[in-house]
């Protein structure tokens, strides 16, 4: 009898939950969700995100319009694949949706969230902005480390002409040696690869892991109940391990500035400066410094390596793009020997160039996560508040209703129009648009037309082992940037120019 007391007590603890879900779900008034897949029970979507999620989604979108809903795991989330919808999100209800998710690795590198790029909308973001905006990503700032770019350019030449007569050269791994260092020199006032080359430093394996972290999935983000399960699949030591390697790294390199007398006037020494500034509104804390740095360092290696690693291989793709690129450099320089800073914006063909490999690859093909703060409403859709949202610029970028014949790589369908980077034009957005767009594209773009200008200028390039341009892969490797699936192989031949 006792027994069966028991066991009624139980059931009804167990039913009573159960009853009370079940009354919330039929009392709670019906959303009109945008159209999207059938999902499964549990994991919702997860499984349609393939390999290449930018990829999978737009073949969706395709079937299911440009405003598509899915829900991964227990997260509501809306897909973006046009550039009308897109200029919805970031434009006509950018406020509404300008904050990040609280995604696992993204709030541990962060700091907690307080950096610019990942850090939630709010007083605390505004402020970090605003002196990155003034002080850290400024036109004066960034004519300040000009010199930086143009000797660490100077020494990624040397070491392709050191080892032309050898084997084909790494061009992957040497771009990404290339841009740490002018990021270190940038940020931390010292290079990390050796002296004279421009090889794999130390801190190379740490950029990528954190790079491969922070651009895949973790199982907290789409189920925060159980965020446990990261555990035992070893991700969350993973995050852990590489956060402090990182942070090890920044403290190390903070107190060396501390410590050191005299001003190198890099990243450091200016938010130092910052810091015991009482005019700046508020304390910036260490914390916030890292988190700030943390952007500087990994966001300044990368994207900028994975820009001109995709546009040598588009090059080699098409050799009459190639040869008129070439042209139009040494036409203008002569034997000058090297491209300078100076000269580029006479380079029009060459930005043309640039901006036809950021529509084909940008280098985050969804953007960073926003999510919705509100429930609102989109073209008479309801989307709830957390609703996580991707804005997927590479299918933006391909959308045949925007650009005619939108798969070839045509860099002359920019020359009679004046779409920029600058978040004005939806139809082409590889850093985004609105509040959140990216603070560091002015800085990352100045490197990366005088990188490729002269990797174009003082050399010829051709496949390595007699390989046709039709067998030259061009297969991506997913991440919050994307790179080649194989690394960049190219052999380099010097000209008169490159002496």
């Amino acid at each position: 009898m006792e027994c069966s007391a028991a066991l009624l007590v139980y059931s009804c603890l167990l039913l009573i939950p159960i009853a009370l879900l079940l009354y919330a779900k039929t009392t709670r008034p019906s959303l009109r969700l945008p159209p999207g897949p059938r999902r499964l029970p549990i994991i919702g979507n997860l499984h349609q995100l393939g390999e290449l999620p930018y990829r999978s989604l737009c073949l969706l979108s395709e079937k299911h319009g440009p405003l598509m809903s899915l829900k991964l795991g227990s997260t509501p989330t809306l897909i973006i694949s046009s550039s009308d919808m897109a200029c919805e999100i970031l434009k006509t209800q950018d406020l509404i949706f300008c904050t990040r998710p609280p995604l696992v690795a993204h709030k541990r590198y962060s700091y907690g969230g307080l950096d610019m790029a990942f850090a939630p909308y709010g007083e605390q973001w505004r402020q970090v902005r605003r002196i990155c905006m003034l002080e850290v990503f400024s036109a004066k700032r960034v004519l300040a480390f000009q010199s930086i770019r143009e000797e660490e350019i100077e020494t990624l030449i040397q070491t392709i002409i050191r080892n032309t007569s050898s084997s084909p050269v790494n061009l992957s791994e040497m771009l990404l040696c290339l841009f740490n260092n002018i990021t270190s020199r940038e940020v931390f006032n010292r290079r990390f690869s050796g002296d004279g080359e421009c090889t794999r430093s130390n801190n190379h394996d740490l950029i990528r892991e954190i790079m491969s972290i922070m651009g895949g999935f973790c199982l907290g983000d789409f189920f925060p109940s159980m965020e446990w399960l990261d555990v035992l699949t070893g991700l969350r030591g993973r995050i852990e391990r590489s956060f402090h390697g990182l942070d090890e790294l920044l403290e190390e390199e903070i107190n060396k500035h501390i410590n050191a007398k005299g001003n190198h006037d890099d990243f450091i020494d200016v938010l130092l400066g910052l810091q015991k500034d009482p005019s700046l509104g508020f304390i910036l804390t260490r914390d916030q410094m890292k988190a700030i740095i943390m952007n500087v360092f990994l966001g300044g290696s990368d994207t900028s390596a994975s820009t001109i690693e995709w546009a040598m291989s588009e090059l080699m793709k098409n050799p009459k793009i190639m040869k008129k690129a070439q042209d139009e450099i040494r036409g203008l320089l002569g034997n000058k020997g090297k491209v300078e800073e100076c000269g580029i914006q006479k380079l029009h063909y060459l930005k043309l160039v640039i901006k036809e490999v950021l529509r084909l690859h940008p280098p985050a093909p969804l953007l960073i996560p926003r999510e919705c703060m509100h429930d609102c409403k989109i073209n008479g859709y309801d989307i709830p508040k957390k609703t996580m949202v991707y804005i997927n610029a590479w299918a933006i970028g391909r959308d045949p209703n925007n650009w005619q014949d939108a798969e070839a790589f045509v860099p002359e369908r920019f020359e009679e129009n004046d779409i920029s980077y600058k978040g004005q034009h939806f139809d082409f957005i590889p850093f985004g648009s609105g509040r959140r767009i990216c603070p560091g594209m002015s800085l990352g773009l100045v490197a990366t037309e005088i990188a490729l200008a002269n990797l174009l200028y003082r050399f010829n390039w051709e496949l390595p082992n007699g390989m046709s341009r039709e067998d030259f892969g061009m297969e991506e490797h997913f991440g919050l940037v994307i790179h080649r699936r194989s690394p960049l192989l190219l052999v380099a031949t010097p000209t008169s120019f490159a002496a």
